[in-house]
């Protein structure tokens, strides 16, 4: 239970923004493979809630003609904190993830066989996902989904 009093004055709790993910989602974007080449890609999200809210499977699938990406990650939440650890299927990397998150919003960094971010912003009906990675053949990641 959080007490708020307890809290720094004009400080509020952060919002668990998971349940608003949950469901399915598409849309599109691009990816920015080696060399600074851009590829547009066609998404497809999958988002469920576990553990009263507090944990989120995550599963985004991309792809076009040359390109896919299938990214997956097992979240959990506890007062604006956020650990877990995601997969890369195509590129087959793995690790861990850690960061924060407020009621829109998802800041994490990514590490294991590639270091970068991952920044999640929600918006209704709406979110955009940026994936910014140190690896040498995917780049960056930048989608937006609509249900």
């Amino acid at each position: 239970m959080l007490v708020l009093g307890a809290l720094p004055h004009g400080a509020r709790a952060a919002e668990n923004p998971f349940p608003a993910l949950a469901g399915t989602w598409s849309g599109s974007g691009t990816a920015t493979l080696e060399g600074g080449k851009k590829e547009s890609l066609r998404c497809k999200g999958y988002y469920t809630n576990g553990g009263g809210g507090s944990a989120l499977g995550l599963s985004i699938r991309c792809a076009n003609s040359s390109t896919k990406i299938e990214l997956r990650a097992n979240l959990n939440y506890a007062d604006g904190v956020v650990s877990g650890n995601w997969e890369e299927r195509t590129y087959n990397q793995a690790g861990t993830v850690s960061g924060r998150a407020s009621n829109n919003k998802l800041s994490l960094a990514i590490s294991g066989g590639i270091n970068g971010s991952l920044s999640l912003s929600l918006s209704g009906r709406q979110h955009s996902v940026a994936v910014s990675t140190g690896g040498s053949t995917l780049k960056a990641i930048n989608i937006s989904m609509t249900r």
